[in-house]
């Protein structure tokens, strides 16, 4: 109780009061300090009027505002460049990432100016208008990111698109000096005029380490496929001078050589095809009696008479372009403008865009040493092929060649392309003017290249309740080395797939799906588990086809990816007394349809057949139970402007156990029912898809007399 005496309400007595004078000073304080700290985060968060990075214009972002960076004459050089670098090696996806849009981000590193030790600066002409043009695209696209660390591709703010203005060591050295340049990975350059006097090398001499350039002016020995894009030469009069599109058809002119650089011998050449063929070709050359300048740029010369240019081109079916010092010539673009046919006398030159655009849509190569033969060669073109050609040529010009900003966004898509394949732009949408509508057939699933072997095929087997004749068929379909997986469709809603202990054991993947409901379409469903592109539909009862036919028919396939590869074929015709279509199934020279009981086909056709199949064809295959084979014939068919391919002389599907039971093709009106099918199919599509051939594809050595072992498919089969 007597301690508690030392305390009072204000508290213990020990500590001593603070005066008034002392407390009045230490709130200040405080306040002060809570007023800067409110200050400081106000001007960190409020906007202010700093230029974003994404601003690459000249009227807002000054070159001569840039930060000047001084580099010392021991910096590093990075190496020349890997001639093996491809995308899997040299540059790194995971830095892409997964992303819902499928697009890559690409970074823009901030202006800078480049000088060497004295001062002198590393291009004489720094940031020129097209680069400046290039860079404002590229930070207005959806690619353009602000954020480094989100960044899967960088781009340089240093112009090397004309070597001619560059000091080749001191810009390897700035390259090197780049914050993220790590020996070039996931750097993109832009090139357009490589090379130099005398020999004017067809990709950038810049030591440039990993990084991929998108040149103009490959060759064959220097072009990196798959890693390097091949771009056009940009044409500065496609800036300043506006050509309407002409349409189509005959011109004055048959062939118009506009070149004033031409090697004397091609151009001695030439003026002895213009000796032999008259007015046909019209010889032009740079004007001596104009003085130098911008006009006489735009001026070509004959004997004296003098031609607007490049409005002349307009006047010609076809327009020659020549190498020069260098492969990639500019003219290519102002001649694509002109909706004339480029004839391109190049040899080893790698095209722009080749990667993705068909150019023997658009142009005429022609190896060197026939020039000679040019004016025969042209002449063999049939008039509708060179109108096609007149139209697209003016296309690629307008899509792909107008601007910096369609040569920077197309370069930049083709990346996008290979880092996301699967999202990738098809054939048609790189090479159809949207204008082009369903007035001609086209196959979607045209491949520049023939489908790798290693991912192999998807066998899809349909079942109900056949279950002995099921595991025979996958034991046999096992002994395929192409099959990566095999999918059962269980299609029986009443019986439970036999336990996973009884199933045959194999050495790939077997996965079963149950269905909801016993349909013919379940077979063409795009399922999750089918991952390869080449798919084979096979039934529960084809037990007798050898591991060497189906292997043959895989490769069949991987030549013919948009075509339905199959083996019975069967024939569709015309019933004149009847006056309607009758399917046929009897020996004849002709196929217009194979079956789908074994039948190889790419897997975007199961997306089309569930989601795309026109009218009821779905539903009324499913209520009848019948002719999902036949809807598929028709709709590859519809799709490709293409027939089947047949492969091996199977005639027929012979099935030892089966019985006028469980067979269905055994069934009496079944063939009254599939002449039924063809005609409600060709109802419904308004036409008549289905193509007629006379062949099929057999092996090499398939029917000589050599000993089996020098056969690659000893084993095919009988009829």
């Amino acid at each position: 109780m007597y301690a508690s005496g030392k305390y009072s309400s204000r508290g213990p007595a020990l500590i001593p009061r603070m005066k008034t004078k002392h407390r009045i000073y230490y709130i200040t304080l405080f306040s002060v300090v809570l007023l800067g700290l409110i200050a400081t985060g106000m001007f960190q968060f409020w906007p202010h009027s700093i230029e974003s990075t994404a601003d690459w214009t000249l009227d807002k972002r000054s070159v001569h505002d840039a930060p000047l960076i001084r580099l010392p004459v021991s910096s590093p050089i990075p190496e020349r460049g890997d001639l093996s670098c491809r995308m899997h090696t040299c540059f790194d996806v995971y830095r892409c990432g997964y992303n819902p849009k499928n697009r890559i981000k690409v970074y823009i590193y901030p202006l800078q100016r480049f000088v060497d030790e004295l001062g002198v600066p590393i291009s004489s002409t720094g940031l020129s208008r097209e680069y400046n043009d290039l860079l404002s695209a590229i930070s207005d696209s959806d690619f353009y990111t602000d954020d480094v660390t989100r960044a899967c591709l960088f781009v340089p703010s240093i112009d090397v698109l004309n070597q001619n203005s560059l000091r080749i060591r001191e810009t390897a050295q700035a390259l090197a000096l780049l914050p993220r340049w790590d020996k070039g990975m996931n750097h993109l350059l832009f090139n357009m005029l490589p090379g130099g006097p005398p020999d004017y090398n067809t990709a950038l001499d810049v030591p440039r380490d990993r990084a991929l350039l998108a040149g103009g002016g490959f060759s064959t020995w220097t072009y990196r496929q798959g890693y390097d894009v091949s771009i056009p030469v940009y044409s500065p009069l496609s800036a300043d001078v506006e050509l309407p599109e002409k349409q189509p058809g005959p011109r004055r002119y048959f062939i118009l050589s506009s070149q004033t650089a031409i090697h004397r011998e091609y151009r001695a050449e030439l003026e002895r095809l213009k000796e032999e063929n008259g007015e046909a070709l019209l010889l032009l050359d740079k004007c001596s009696n104009l003085s130098q300048g911008a006009a006489s740029a735009r001026k070509r010369c004959y004997k004296g008479q003098v031609y607007d240019y490049p409005q002349i081109l307009q006047e010609s079916s076809f327009c020659v372009v020549l190498r020069g010092a260098r492969l990639g010539q500019a003219a290519l673009s102002d001649v694509l403008q002109a909706g004339c046919v480029p004839v391109i006398l190049a040899d080893s030159y790698i095209l722009p865009f080749s990667e993705v655009l068909d150019w023997k849509r658009a142009s005429v190569v022609i190896p060197e040493e026939k020039l000679s033969e040019m004016y025969t060669i042209l002449k063999s073109i049939p008039h509708r092929q060179v109108e096609e050609m007149q139209r697209q040529a003016r296309w690629f010009w307008e899509a792909y060649f107008s601007s910096m900003k369609a040569i920077g966004l197309t370069t930049l898509q083709i990346i996008n392309d290979r880092i996301y394949p699967y999202a990738a732009r098809t054939y048609e949408q790189w090479n159809n003017p949207p204008v082009v509508k369903w007035s001609s057939v086209n196959s979607p699933l045209f491949l520049p290249l023939i489908p790798p072997r290693a991912p192999g095929f998807t066998a899809v087997v349909l079942t109900y309740d056949r279950v002995e004749s099921l595991f025979r068929v996958i034991t046999e379909i096992s002994k395929v080395p192409s099959l990566a997986k095999l999918l059962v469709v269980w299609n029986n809603q009443n019986k439970s797939p036999p336990e996973e202990s009884l199933w045959p054991k194999i050495g790939v993947p077997l996965k079963v799906v149950r269905t909801k409901e016993n349909k013919l379409s379940n077979r063409f469903f795009p399922y999750d588990e089918i991952e390869t592109e080449a798919v084979l539909a096979i039934d529960d009862d084809i037990i007798m086809l050898t591991s060497d036919e189906l292997q043959f028919g895989y490769e069949v396939w991987r030549e013919f990816p948009d075509r339905l590869v199959g083996y019975p074929g069967r024939l569709h015709l015309w019933d004149h007394e009847m006056g309607k279509w009758k399917y046929e199934s009897e020996w004849t020279n002709e196929v217009s349809m194979v079956l789908t009981g074994a039948a190889f086909y790419h897997k975007y056709f199961n997306y089309l057949y569930t989601y795309k199949m026109p009218g009821d064809i779905k539903n009324w295959v499913d209520a009848h139970m019948n002719c999902e084979d036949i809807a598929m014939n028709f709709l590859v068919a519809n799709i490709t402007g293409k027939a089947p391919i047949k492969v091996t002389p199977r005639k027929k599907f012979k099935c030892p156990e089966c019985t006028a039971i469980d067979g269905l093709s055994l069934d009496q009106t079944h063939m009254v029912e599939r002449s039924e099918c063809i005609n409600k199919f060709a109802s419904v599509f308004g036409t008549m898809p289905l193509k007629v051939v006379e062949h099929r594809a057999d092996p090499v050595l398939y029917k000589d007399d050599f000993p089996e072992k020098l056969k690659s498919f000893p084993n095919i089969g009988s009829l």
